[in-house]
């Protein structure tokens, strides 16, 4: 069974023009779901969507005429107090955004320039045919060997979107990333929140050791190394409650130490264990340079000549040779 599209339509750089197809690059796969379940009987728990003037009712007492069947249901916008205006599912297809069908790139900016925390989700991007797909590879190309990322919108769920256009990093693939992105006033102002940071001096020692920690720590990303411990946990607690097992708990935290631990200390433990190579007792200290043999001075060209081992190894066994003889 193929998989359906999220959204078709059509990217366009100034008069260039092809038709793409996004499918969502995420899902969920949490093997662990749960119901509403009553503590009382223990029978599962059903919502029903009910008129505002039977919601305080029990479950007991509302009137069947009460309960609103879902295609019954419609947006509604409160203009004044109590007063709403219905939006029907038409008018809203009907609304008029170009970018419901085609994402118009107005701006490539460098991928260093875009902070991480604008990126929300992504999307793959494919040519919708074969048709499509030479102007889709020259697009591609051209923004992996420019490293830009084209900035566009597209209209989907009920709102437009930022939207960053990247090729994929594995060029195998040969397809492209489309990520929605947050709006700058979606994102709280950092410096609330930074402003109280103290920003003491580096120490040279403690940041060559740190420096030295990071290398020896430094692999290839490999993202299926990576688990989501709170589902292992959770499907450990479902199993023992099902073959009435004990139930694993936390373990307490160790007691925090009364004494303060020295940076560097924690820094030449921490590298001497991240690693086979032997730990260095002083933090890296640069080499004093090799002193060079004393020039001899050249008079006819007028400049200071260095010379090589090799060449004053040769000087002494012609010496020892003339004494010898």
């Amino acid at each position: 069974m193929a998989i359906r599209p999220y959204w078709t339509g059509q990217i366009q750089i100034s008069l260039v023009q092809f038709g793409v197809k996004l499918f969502v690059a995420t899902e969920a796969k949490s093997e662990i779901h749960f119901h509403q379940i009553s503590r009382k009987t223990g029978e599962r728990v059903r919502h029903q969507k009910v008129l505002a003037s039977s919601a305080e009712q029990s479950p007991e007492e509302v009137a069947p005429a009460s309960v609103v069947e879902q295609d019954q249901i419609v947006k509604g916008y409160e203009y004044r107090k109590g007063e709403y205006i219905t939006i029907e599912p038409k008018e809203l297809e009907q609304l008029r955004v170009p970018s419901k069908h085609t994402m118009e790139i107005t701006q490539f900016v460098d991928a260093s320039e875009v902070d991480p925390e604008f990126y929300e989700k992504p999307y793959f991007v494919i040519p919708e045919n074969e048709a499509q797909s030479q102007a889709f590879a020259v697009v591609r190309q051209a923004l992996k060997e420019s490293r830009k990322v084209a900035l566009t919108k597209i209209a989907f769920a009920g709102r437009e979107h930022i939207v960053a256009l990247t090729p994929t990093q594995d060029d195998s693939l040969g397809g492209m990333m489309a990520y929605t992105m947050r709006y700058a006033q979606e994102l709280r102002d950092p410096k609330e929140y930074f402003r109280d940071i103290k920003r003491p001096a580096v120490d040279e020692d403690s940041l060559s050791l740190a420096k030295e920690l990071i290398k020896r720590k430094t692999a290839k990303f490999d993202p299926t190394k990576f688990v989501d411990g709170y589902e292992v946990a959770l499907k450990e607690l479902v199993e023992a409650k099902i073959e009435h097992a004990p139930i694993p708990k936390d373990e307490a935290p160790a007691p925090a130490r009364s004494n303060v631990v020295n940076l560097m200390d924690a820094l030449r433990k921490s590298v001497s264990s991240a690693g086979s190579e032997a730990t260095p007792a002083e933090p890296p200290k640069k080499k004093p340079a090799a002193k060079a043999p004393e020039p001899t001075p050249d008079s006819k060209a007028g400049i200071s000549l260095v010379k090589s081992e090799k060449s004053s190894a040769k000087a002494a066994k012609s010496s020892n040779k003339r004494k010898s003889a």
